[in-house]
């Protein structure tokens, strides 16, 4: 176990925080200034966006890579620093990727999973007029879930593993490639069960509402690394499930209206007019 103790800060640990940051900061300005490609128009796009799967999951990495790795910077450099240690005393060397690869494969599981459920919803949405109708307050239901998850013994524990990340790289350690990439896989298991209901209440508030992300991340990122993290996720409770309530009483709270699970009008040609109608 001595084997692992930390050495101190080298270059390397300098270069792979910023190949970090310039990653999640190029993530951003993707998100920010790319022009999103949905299909149909804004009344056929849905939880999805319109997009499909494999395009729905590039940006959903990316999503990932912006919205987590200044988060899970401080483990990711802390296993870089222990495997430099291990590399001055003669053992052989994994380059960081290796971890960081398993962390991303996690939250891409995640992504496929996010897609199909979000599909069903809109599926299930445009078969019963009544949750068409509700959809709304079904988000702020989703809302409430999420802040009681944050007070959950599931959420506490997997939040402790993700605060402390040398405890974690001592107590899950493995050696040679395969064993780096099982490491990457449990922290981003550890990681999946401390937010993922952070990214479902992305749907409702919309996939690619910047600001909700940019909240988001600010959480996340609080919730693991300051020190009163654990009151930052009761904090960010109480909010969700105060403004949850907010939507299921007054539905137009919430910024994305689900437009995807919206009925198609029974007479459409007779809408259109209408609509042109009113226009005039």
């Amino acid at each position: 176990m001595s084997q692992l103790n930390p050495v101190p800060r080298s270059r390397e640990r300098y270069l792979i925080l910023a190949l970090l940051l310039l990653l999640s900061v190029a993530a951003w300005a993707f998100l920010l200034w790319f022009p999103l490609p949905m299909q149909g128009g804004a009344q056929d796009a849905g939880l999805t966006m319109g997009l499909s799967g494999s395009l729905f999951l590039a940006i959903w990495v990316i999503m990932m890579v912006a919205m987590m790795f200044p988060s899970a910077a401080p483990m990711i450099l802390m296993f870089s620093r222990v495997y430099a240690g291990k590399r001055k005393q003669g053992a052989s060397f994994v380059p960081t990727w290796i971890f960081v690869s398993a962390y991303l494969f996690i939250w891409t599981v995640f992504g496929v999973v996010a897609y199909l459920g979000a599909l069903a919803a809109a599926a299930v949405g445009h078969s019963s007029p009544w949750l068409a109708d509700n959809a709304a307050r079904l988000g702020g239901a989703l809302l409430i879930v999420g802040g009681l998850y944050q007070l959950s013994p599931l959420k506490r524990a997997c939040l402790t593993k993700c605060r402390t990340p040398l405890g974690f790289i001592l107590g899950s350690w493995r050696d040679g490639y395969g064993g780096s990439f099982r490491m990457g896989l449990e922290h981003g298991l550890y990681c999946l069960g401390c937010c993922w209901l952070l990214f479902v209440i992305l749907f409702p508030l919309g996939i690619m509402n910047v600001a909700a992300m940019a909240v988001l991340t600010v959480i996340v990122y609080a919730e693991k690394s300051v020190r009163s993290g654990r009151r930052v996720a009761q904090l960010a409770a109480i909010a969700l499930i105060a403004y949850g309530m907010v939507v299921i009483a007054i539905p137009s709270m919430l910024p994305a209206v689900l437009p995807g699970m919206m009925p198609p009008p029974a007479h459409a040609p007779y809408g259109n007019a209408a609509a042109a109608l009113r226009a005039a």
